[in-house]
């Protein structure tokens, strides 16, 4: 594979700008052109259902500060949308009809939050200026009704707790988080926003809205009808998948099809992030991973892959999240309804940790309020350790992750 001198970036987002930076770190002296959607400079997505929600800060944590770009030879252009490639050609096409030529290709295009049909107006959360414009909602009394109950619904709803906002939080599903937590750790989420004054409407769907004189009023498939000043969507994102698609790229579940060092199926063009529906060594299927941590490191990876590694991404999914006084991390990828739960500790303390196994060997693990553990936990997961549910509830787990065979 020939060295590249012009490498050509669609997504600024932390996978995109990861790259642009990862790129330089490697001693890559080309040209880098890093395109973005947005007016900000790359930052990372975290901090805006958290600190910038509760109102602990104004502005996200940036991926690099201001000016390294361009004290970096990285172009990066702000405002600016790519809306077609050719391939064959290696040329980005910009929405003004520019043609950007490309010996080598990024694509980071992230993620949309979903929309309901029949909800207009629902704030939804996935920008900086999403999370100032809803912050601004949330004030003391506000009516919030915050449709779904997944990572995104449940932290908008402990800001917006915190704020003093009286919150109604709606899902289809019986347990906040259930699809990814199942229901024994599920219920810990569904006590803790209670107990924080969130009433919850479990199991039932939203049907839509409806404005009566000044109010807004949500109806549930129930008949009940929630008076509501601020509407909150929160029910997962769509993977901005639209240009490899058009690109005749190969597709593959929900995403871009990468193989393991992150190509896609046409010759210099590479995705990562979200939409990398990635062939990963250690699991079966191909894995695609909506979270901070994998943004990140995919980003860094691919960088190495644009000029010429060949090896493969082996990091396993990881993410976290902070409600109220409750903070926790997940690691690995399990199946919560069929994979067996261990959990070691009291859950009702919320200070516990939770296994998943499969076949007898651990697929993932969350720490809740439990920081001691976390090189234990990531080397058991990550090497898929061989291990009984006794051991994993009462054992020494720094031994554990030290010796068990896999």
């Amino acid at each position: 594979m020939s060295t590249p001198r012009r490498i050509v970036i669609v997504g600024a987002g932390l996978a995109g700008a990861s790259a642009a930076l990862a790129l330089r770190e490697r001693g890559f002296d080309g040209e880098v052109v890093l395109f973005g959607r947005e007016s900000h400079d790359p930052y990372e997505l975290p901090p805006l259902s958290k600190g910038v929600l509760v109102g602990k800060t104004d502005e996200p944590d940036w991926v690099a500060e201001p000016g390294h770009y361009a004290d970096h030879g990285i172009d990066l252009r702000r405002d600016t949308e790519i809306t077609a490639l050719r391939p064959a050609e290696h040329v980005a096409v910009g929405s003004d009809g520019t043609e950007h030529r490309y010996d080598r290709l990024l694509l980071a295009t992230g993620s949309r939050p979903r929309t309901l049909p029949g909800f207009d107006g629902a704030h939804l959360v996935r920008t900086l200026d999403d999370a100032l414009a809803l912050r601004e909602k949330l004030t003391a009394d506000a009516r919030v009704v915050i449709l779904g109950a997944g990572w995104i619904g449940c932290e908008v709803a402990s800001a917006a707790r915190t704020r003093g906002a009286d919150v109604t939080m709606a899902d289809p599903l019986p347990l906040p988080l259930q699809r990814v937590l199942g229901t024994e750790v599920g219920a810990v989420f569904r006590d803790l926003h209670a107990e924080h004054g969130v009433t919850l409407r479990l199991g039932v769907k939203a049907t839509g809205i409806e404005t009566r004189g000044d109010t807004r009023v949500v109806l549930l498939d129930d008949g009940t009808e929630l008076p509501a000043d601020v509407v909150v969507a929160g029910v997962g994102a769509v993977p901005r998948i639209e240009l490899a698609e058009q690109a005749g790229l190969e597709l593959a579940a929900g995403g871009v099809a990468v193989d393991a060092a992150l190509r896609t199926s046409s010759p210099d063009i590479f995705a990562a992030g979200d939409i990398a529906a990635h062939d990963h060594p250690r699991y079966e299927g191909r894995v695609r991973v909506e979270h901070w941590d994998n943004a990140k490191r995919q980003g860094k990876h691919a960088a190495g892959a644009l000029l010429g590694a060949d090896d493969p991404y082996t990091a396993s999914p990881f993410f976290f999240s902070d409600q109220y006084d409750l903070g926790c991390e997940y690691r690995g990828l399990a199946d919560p309804a069929t994979d067996e739960l261990v959990v070691r500790g009291e859950p009702s303390t919320r200070e516990f940790i939770a296994f998943w196994l499969r076949d007898g060997h651990v697929t993932a693990a969350l720490n809740v309020n439990s920081w001691e553990h976390g090189d234990a936990l990531q080397a058991l997961v990550d090497t898929r350790a061989a291990v009984t549910a006794e051991d994993l509830a009462k054992g020494d787990l720094t031994a554990l992750a030290a010796t068990t065979p896999h």
